[in-house]
């Protein structure tokens, strides 16, 4: 997995060319160049900068063939959440079909539950809504939990397995239901890394 913004920017517009080759890369380059310097100061757990990750995402995203407001959404998808950025923004630089799907998916992370019991019905309810709108949206947030998964190992113990729960429980049924076989896989094989290592 790449550790630094050019490696995974590298391996992001060869997986694009596989499948896209009159991609519009110079909107993919505007795309990081915006989210790291949105994201500019911030460190993931594990001490890359932050904008591997959402590289990561859209890597992730790529490997689905999805369209270029897809892969755009998965590289602006912490934008809104995490700093200073406004969606009139995205909207204005990118447009307001990557704004919407950003809107989407930082509307899904904010979603926050009293019990358990609520967190399962109530996250796929409302996941079955956004679904309804705007499927690319539940893709980009599969495509989101996916990378959080692979790069779990830095989190402390209690955090990685509530993690995996919530995982195994929400992101790989509906990862199942969608038809996309190695993302419930692969999620599957990490959850139970994180929950029963033997």
């Amino acid at each position: 997995m790449p550790t630094t913004t050019s490696e995974a920017l590298k391996m992001l517009e060869e997986k694009l060319l596989q499948y896209y080759p009159d991609v519009n890369m110079a909107l993919v380059r505007h795309a990081v160049e915006f989210a790291d310097k949105k994201h500019t100061g911030q460190l993931r757990s594990s001490g890359e900068p932050y904008i591997v990750h959402p590289i990561g995402v859209s890597i992730i995203l790529a490997e689905l063939h999805l369209d270029l407001d897809s892969i755009i959404t998965g590289i602006l998808h912490d934008t809104v959440e995490d700093t200073n950025t406004s969606l009139k923004e995205i909207e204005e630089k990118f447009g307001p079909s990557v704004a919407e799907l950003v809107d989407g998916v930082t509307k899904i992370s904010r979603i926050t539950f009293r019990t358990s019991e609520e967190k399962q019905a109530e996250n796929f309810r409302k996941m079955v809504v956004a679904m309804a709108k705007d499927l690319r949206v539940i893709l980009v947030k599969l495509a989101d939990r996916t990378h959080n998964m692979r790069t779990l190992d830095h989190l402390p113990e209690r955090k990685r397995r509530i993690i995996a729960q919530e995982t195994l429980d929400i992101y790989a049924p509906l990862a199942n239901r969608l038809g996309i076989h190695w993302v419930k896989a692969e999620l599957e094989d990490l959850c139970l890394r994180h929950l029963k290592p033997e």
